[in-house]
């Protein structure tokens, strides 16, 4: 039987330490590398991380660490650093992870040079790694308090798969498997520009029917995306899919959500930005997910419009205007 007694969890944001947290209170020997010394040392000396999740206790048993080495004995490494930074990170984990040890992705979004899916990343920069993708609605605040939560976990092995989910969950953080990544990890990267767009609905003040109609279209052109890449409908509309879009475009929690909505009250974006500490993921994610979705000729007609609002080519108001003068069309 597969153990995974010590885990090391790649990144200290937000994400990575409530998983560190959940996992460490399931009595796992956990590492967490950061980037950030003052995030090392807050989590060694005050048993928190006052940066990027303020107001919680930690655990003092989890362990920080700024040495990637020191993650070489794990049993299964957790890879939760940003998208745009995974390729630089796992090329310098790639000399230290051992051969069996599984890399689960838990990063949502996709390399804007590239257009590549994390997990695709990492294929590349750590050859024959055992791959899994782990995704989900999930506020990391939530999940750090010990809330309940429902999360998907794919790994083409099956046994590797369902291995993890029994022992990376917990009787508050429940895991499906599934072995369909490509549908799971295209869930959890393609809800993050749709946030952004539900954000705008909202801090335009457009309305409850408005963000209703946004939700649903947005999730036609997520199922249309998915269908070109390979991905099962049923993962779609599954929790890495649609369950994370219910949440991601729908609590102000979210940091791509409450994003859009500071740009429907008229915040530019760079300002914005400049006042966060924490990756809103779906800002790099748009251009290329409009890019991808031109090559495969996939209408995708809002995401487009957050793409041409985030890159200046075109105004919330304008925005919203073409999309409601759109042909008439029969439902899809």
């Amino acid at each position: 039987m597969m153990t995974f007694d010590r885990i090391g969890v790649v990144g200290g944001g937000a994400w990575g330490t409530a998983l560190a947290q959940t996992l460490t209170l399931a009595g796992r020997n956990v590492v967490l590398w950061a980037r950030e010394a003052e995030v090392v040392e807050d989590i060694n000396t005050r048993h928190v991380n006052r940066t990027f999740l303020p107001g919680l206790d930690l655990d003092p048993r989890l362990s920080a660490t700024h040495d990637l080495t020191d993650l070489g004995t794990a049993d299964a490494i957790l890879l939760v650093a940003p998208a745009q930074h995974t390729r630089a990170i796992s090329a310098a984990l790639q000399p230290i992870v051992a051969k069996d040890v599984p890399v689960v992705v838990c990063a949502k979004g996709i390399e804007q040079g590239s257009g590549q899916l994390v997990a695709q990343i990492v294929a590349q920069t750590i050859p024959g790694a055992r791959l899994a993708v782990l995704s989900g609605p999930s506020f990391a605040a939530d999940v750090a308090r010990g809330l309940p939560a429902a999360l998907t976990l794919a790994c083409r092995n099956e046994a590797l798969g369902r291995a993890l989910a029994e022992q990376l969950g917990g009787r508050q953080l429940r895991l499906y498997w599934s072995d369909d990544v490509v549908g799971v990890e295209l869930g959890g990267a393609l809800k993050n520009v749709l946030a952004i767009a539900a954000g705008i609905v909202d801090g335009k003040r457009l309305g409850a029917s408005a963000h209703a109609a946004l939700v649903t279209r947005g999730f036609a052109e997520m199922r249309r995306l998915g269908k070109a890449l390979g991905a099962r409908p049923e993962t779609m509309m599954g929790l890495s899919g649609f369950g994370d879009l219910v949440l991601t475009a729908g609590s102000p929690q979210s940091r791509n959500m409450s994003l859009g909505r500071a740009l429907g009250q008229g915040e530019a974006l760079d300002a914005v930005l400049s006042k966060r500490v924490a990756v809103t993921e779906g800002v790099y994610t748009a251009a290329a997910v409009a890019r991808l979705a031109a090559e495969k000729r996939i209408e995708m007609p809002i995401t487009d419009a957050v793409h041409a609002i985030l890159e200046g080519r075109t105004s919330v108001d304008d925005a919203i205007a073409d999309l409601m003068k759109r042909p008439f069309k029969a439902e899809d």
